[in-house]
């Protein structure tokens, strides 16, 4: 399909699911009983459902195939035996404790390795993993470089990790009082951008010489993978899935929800070179998920995993699912959309501050317009902002976070052309009344995670 200029979908569908084409007027009633945070609508109230890509993906019908060939036993099933065996050819590491979800991976291992006084360094840690880390007494400290934090500046790896400031910060508190370095892949937080080749193994050297441990957060490594194939010299003729080996050569461990990268629905795991620090996660996995062969996961589960960890390596679906969301990120910014730049693999990010310049941080413009697609489109999103990322200092004055951005992330293989082309429309709308849009403010939310279920009212 070199010739065409046309991406098509490399899949014909089998299944569908319907969807109910609420009125505005319907949408504005759903959203008032969720206290206007979509995480709090239900699905069927949804059109349009962008509000992450875990979990959502479409399978395929080989693993579908898979499902019924699950083996349930409690200890050694087949199917823990072939997920084992795929997950340990592609990583490389020795210890492999499978989990429900990567959440469950990032909590037994950021609880064993974090205390009071201990720190852990991200490009940017995502929202799950920096309450898991706080909430085992240490902090959490984002270092990405100048360039990620400024949407509509042009770099092809915007995920890097800043390796001056790694390296002072490793000097400053000493190898003992470092839990972890943790790199993203993509950087989620930081708008889905990719981390280069160069930028992990500089990590990986500088960890190595002062005795720090070196993890990744691998949820996104095949599409990671894409981005360093096209944008980095020297892997050009190397295959997507020996790029994700080569990058997981240089970490001591790789956490993953399998939601993203694995193409399932449930599913994660956690992946360790140390034996005793394998031994020790293990324990905390048997005493919290499961026994060490199926740690909260069904067979079928494991089947599925297996089979989606091959198939998102397949270069026509890489090319489908990169060019797909590029598609979208291009159009909107076409007609005069902020958004962050470049389109990262699994979602386009709208800066928000930028297109609600007249909406104070502290009024959230973010939640303005994961609102204002509800209400216009029924289209759910997700603030990347000072909700989900705003801390308080001492006289409770708000601290906002580095961006105010809202995600559209994208679920593999779920939305065709025309569900995209809607989405566009919804933003010709919303860039024609976007100066009569009002911020929020907070009515409610909870110590950890409150993006999840704060309550919120208009200014």
């Amino acid at each position: 399909m070199k010739n065409f200029k046309t991406i098509i979908e490399p899949f014909r569908i089998k299944s569908v699911e319907p969807i109910y084409l609420s009125t505005e007027e319907e949408r504005k009633n759903y959203l008032e009983e969720a206290h206007y945070n979509p995480f709090k609508l239900k699905s069927e109230q949804v059109i349009i459902d962008f509000l992450t890509d875990s979990g959502t993906s479409a399978m395929s019908s080989k693993q579908w195939a898979g499902v019924m060939e699950g083996d349930e036993s409690y200890a050694g099933s087949k199917s823990w035996i072939r997920m084992e065996k795929v997950i340990r050819e592609l990583t490389g590491f020795e210890y492999i404790l499978p989990t429900h979800q990567g959440r469950a991976a990032e909590r037994i291992l950021y609880g064993y390795l974090g205390s009071k006084g201990k720190i852990f360094i991200s490009n940017t840690h995502f929202d799950t993993t920096r309450a898991n880390i706080e909430f085992s007494g240490a902090s959490a400290i984002d270092i990405p470089i100048p360039e990620g934090t400024q949407p509509s500046l042009y770099h092809p790896f915007k995920g890097n990790i800043d390796l001056g400031k790694l390296e002072t910060l490793i000097k400053i508190h000493g190898a003992n009082n470092i839990g972890g370095v943790i790199i993203t892949v993509t950087n989620n937080s930081g708008g889905g951008q990719p981390v280069s080749m160069e930028n992990v193994r500089e990590v990986s050297k500088l960890c190595r010489i002062h005795k720090v441990n070196f993890f990744l957060d691998c949820c996104r490594i095949a599409e990671n993978a894409y981005f360093i194939n096209h944008r980095e010299d020297g892997y050009r003729n190397k295959s997507y899935r020996e790029i994700a080996q080569e990058m997981f050569s240089m970490a001591d461990g790789a956490v993953m929800s399998a939601k993203k990268d694995a193409l399932v629905n449930m599913g994660g795991f956690l992946a360790l070179k140390n034996k005793q620090m394998a031994e020790a996660c293990t324990n905390l996995l048997i005493i919290t998920e499961g026994f060490s062969t199926y740690g909260g996961l069904s067979g079928r589960d494991m089947e599925a995993i297996s089979t989606g960890l091959g198939e998102v390596f397949d270069p026509g679906y890489l090319k489908y699912r990169i060019r797909s969301t590029e598609y979208l990120g291009q159009r909107l910014q076409s007609m005069g959309i902020p958004i962050l730049l470049p389109v990262g693999g699994h979602a386009v990010y709208i800066d928000a501050k930028a297109l609600y310049s007249h909406i104070p941080v502290n009024h959230y413009p973010g939640q303005a317009l994961v609102c204002e697609l509800y209400l216009k489109g029924g289209i759910r999103s997700c603030e990347i902002g000072s909700v989900m990322f705003g801390k308080y200092n001492n006289q409770k004055k708000l601290i906002p976070a580095s961006m105010e951005l809202v995600r559209l992330a994208i679920p593999r293989r779920v939305y065709t052309q025309s569900h995209i082309e809607f989405v566009i429309e919804v933003f010709e709308k919303i860039l024609k009344e976007k100066d009569s849009s009002r911020g929020y403010k907070i009515t409610y939310e909870p110590e950890f995670l409150r993006h999840f279920t704060a309550k919120f009212e208009k200014v």
